[in-house]
């Protein structure tokens, strides 16, 4: 084509400041699903588009500025998301880098932001010199109208975007509706999945988290992982998924206040399963906040990959909260490919848990549910959170106990974050509670991870004892015994290389 590009979608590369050591041959690399949602879009409306994933290329601003300039775009769009609900905030690391060289070297460059940091703070982006143009929400339509536009004198007239004013300062114009459940296949049309790049064959560029991939190497490449819906139908005070769902532009609106999913039809899904076995690829994530919740839409979508014949060759997982488990739907689960479940159990104590799900996480017997999953063939790796507004020593020594005598196959534990867009954001402002410093401070395993304090213990004493209980559950013995017989000696060699990595912690003192 001799047409100009409209829109080059950039996914930015944050991976040392996100993941320090680990980046190098541990954590995942996990392909850019917004961008490809986004450019799909774009393209099913003319666009001409194109993808640059800096993060898997692992591109410096520099050379990322090379190739933006070789592709000439009307418009640099970052899409700013990542593997974790704190990804797209500690991603705006790499962001502010990237723009502020790239307007710097090419002012005649329009960048834009979306993502949902963005979504949370939209004039605090703005606000960094090198962004000229923000999209508040999901930005489906709000980008759709923006290429159509002249990019400079149309701004005013576009809904559901920010931009500075003459003086500099940072306008909102009136939200932009997200793309509504009856719209979905239509209006977010699928993966540009043609447009990542790769070495040899599609996908082997992007790798599986070791314990996906069974923590064996051969299965963590190809990898690709995709929506099923949107949104999450409950208000966690600690999440801000929902955020990108807001069509309200106040300065004080945090995620709990768009509670509400979005689907995709099963049939559409599954044409897209189709295209990426036909590609090769059988290690896959489904990315949804709440996969195992809505029967009416994950069971004929799981039956459909059964149909197929695809659930032998699938190496799935997918997120559930403990409490939405049913055992009834475990075999289906199973049956369609789905090795691993990913169980947000949060905390030992029933009390805490339903304080920070403002009383949505049901009464249950996590023993038993976690068995239930593991009876059925499916692996657990149990996700806890330390630190807690109303966590003390004792609460947190209460959860590492409770995931090993659980001994799950695999475990994961953050400390609490007040994320921006989140509930706990807002109140811990209110309270005056220190915040990170900086945009790689709100990432878990960064060095300048910055958690909550909590009513009773410092944020030190919480980021000290999440990294004293990840130790903990990796060397216990029932684990490593677990993992052996279930993966074999290869496993336990790739978790002694994982425990080799030290993460240094600027706040207690490395």
């Amino acid at each position: 084509m001799n047409r100009k590009l409209d829109v080059l979608f950039v996914n930015p590369n944050s991976s040392l400041h996100v993941y320090q050591d680990l980046s190098k041959d541990y954590s995942a690399k996990e392909p850019p699903t917004w961008s490809l949602l986004l450019a799909q879009s774009c393209r099913a409306v003319g666009y001409g588009v194109a993808i640059l994933d800096c993060d898997v290329e692992r591109l410096a601003p520099e050379a990322a500025t090379a190739r933006i300039r070789e592709a000439d775009p009307r418009l640099v769009c970052l899409v700013v998301y990542g593997q974790n609900p704190s990804s797209g905030t500690t991603n705006m690391s790499g962001t502010v880098d990237l723009c502020n060289y790239l307007k710097n070297v090419h002012p005649e460059y329009p960048i834009c932001v979306v993502g949902s940091h963005a979504s949370a703070l939209p004039k605090e982006v703005l606000a960094i010199p090198g962004v000229d143009v923000v999209l508040v929400n999901e930005g489906v339509y709000a980008l759709r109208n923006l290429l159509a536009s002249d990019l400079k004198n149309d701004l005013p007239k576009i809904k559901g975007i920010g931009y500075k004013g003459e003086d500099g300062q940072p306008v909102l114009n009136p939200p932009e509706a997200v793309v509504p459940h009856e719209r979905m296949d239509t209006d977010l049309p699928g993966y540009a999945w043609d447009l990542l790049p790769y070495k040899q064959k599609p996908f082997d560029m992007y790798r599986a988290h070791l314990w996906h991939a069974d923590f064996q190497d051969q299965y963590k490449t190809p990898f690709a992982a995709l929506y099923t819906s949107l949104g999450c139908r409950f208000k966690c005070d600690f999440c801000m998924i929902n955020i990108v769902n807001r069509t309200d532009h106040g300065d004080d609106v945090a995620s709990n206040k768009s509670n509400f999913m979005r689907f995709w039809s099963p049939e559409f899904i599954l044409k897209e399963f189709d295209k990426l076995v036909q590609q090769g690829v059988n290690t896959i994530r489904i990315v949804d906040e709440m996969f195992f919740l809505d029967k009416r839409y994950y069971e004929p979508l799981l039956r459909g990959l059964v149909e197929r014949g695809y659930g032998e060759q699938l190496r799935m997982w997918t997120y559930s909260r403990v409490d939405t488990v049913r055992k009834d739907q475990l075999e289906l689960f199973r049956k369609a490919g789905v090795r691993w479940f990913c169980l947000g159990i949060e905390a030992a104590s029933q009390t805490i848990r339903r304080e920070v799900t403002k009383g949505t996480f049901q009464e249950v017997n996590i023993r038993k549910a976690v068995q239930e999953v593991r009876d059925a063939d499916i692996n657990v790796i149990a996700n806890y959170i330390f630190g807690f507004p109303d966590d003390t020593l004792e609460s947190m020594q209460q959860t590492l106990d409770l995931s090993l005598e659980m001994n799950t196959e695999m475990w994961n534990g953050y400390a609490c974050m007040a994320l921006p867009g989140s509930p706990l954001y807002f109140e811990a402002r209110a309270r005056n509670i220190k915040m990170p410093e900086s945009y790689a401070g709100y990432g878990f395993l960064a060095y300048e991870c910055q958690p909550m304090a909590t009513k009773h213990v410092s944020a030190a004493d919480v980021l000290r004892f999440r990294d004293h209980a990840w130790r903990t559950y990796f060397s216990h013995q029932p684990f490593l015994d677990l993992v052996s017989r279930r993966f074999g000696p290869n496993a336990i060699a790739n978790i002694n290389g994982l425990k080799g990595v030290k993460l240094r912690r600027k706040l207690l003192g490395d």
